[in-house]
């Protein structure tokens, strides 16, 4: 993989935490390159791993020992601040549980990643975003007066509306019906097309992983397989 076609990596990561019982390791040895473009699935039992990891890519923790690069930027090298300055400008998140602000209405919500960014034209772009995902209508609507499958559209309304150019989800249909996660995740797979955004996700969904073009296993913190799906 080429240095131009390369857009996340990392070499030899570990993560460990010490406990009233001493040293747990969470993860080891962990080697991965994304290239710009792909989609990948990381899977595993619970308690492999697979959420710290994801973590890890995204910046929002830092490993014990490794090196993850994002955009050709150490992650490890930079702080706090200028982690989350990288994440605004590149990267977008969905999670299980929708982390949708209550006290705003959808359109709020979406609008918000573009108004700390200074976009002057948040809430245009944030209409179109929800108009994308099938919720045109219900922009003035709270959390609260939304069904799940609703709440995780208007989560990935807002993942997309500045356009990010890699896209981590974790869990994103686990907390869905069978139906509504399909829904769902064509919708994720549309976006993702659409934008050209690369995706890394977590996921319990044998249906889901196989969507992607690599799965990663994980088993008690090491990577056992890297393959097509």
């Amino acid at each position: 993989m080429t240095a131009d076609s390369l857009l996340l990596s990392a070499r030899d990561v570990s993560k460990a935490l010490v406990g009233p019982e001493g040293r747990i390791d969470i993860l080891a040895g962990i080697d991965i390159e994304v290239a710009v473009g792909a989609s990948i699935a990381i899977v595993g039992a619970s308690g492999s791993g697979k959420t710290t990891l994801l973590g890890l890519l995204a910046g929002l923790d830092l490993p014990s020992s490794g090196s993850i690069r994002l955009d050709g930027h150490a992650l490890e090298t930079l702080d706090e601040e200028a982690r989350a300055a990288l994440r605004r400008r590149l990267v977008g998140f969905v999670f299980q549980s929708f982390h949708l602000l209550p006290a705003l209405t959808a359109l709020e919500n979406v609008m918000l990643p573009l108004e700390l960014e200074g976009e002057p034209a948040a809430r245009t772009r944030a209409r179109e975003a929800l108009q994308a995902v099938g919720l045109g209508a219900r922009g003035g609507h709270y959390p609260y007066q939304l069904s799940g499958g609703e709440q995780q559209r208007v989560a990935l309304a807002r993942a997309f509306v500045h356009r990010p150019r890699l896209l981590f989800a974790d869990e994103p249909t686990g907390n869905l019906d069978r139906r509504t996660g399909a829904g769902v995740a064509e919708l994720l797979f549309a976006l993702n097309r659409s934008h050209a955004t690369t995706l890394v996700l977590v996921t319990h969904d044998p249906a889901l992983a196989g969507r992607c073009g690599r799965i990663l296993e994980l088993v008690d913190g090491r990577l056992v397989a890297d393959a097509p799906a």
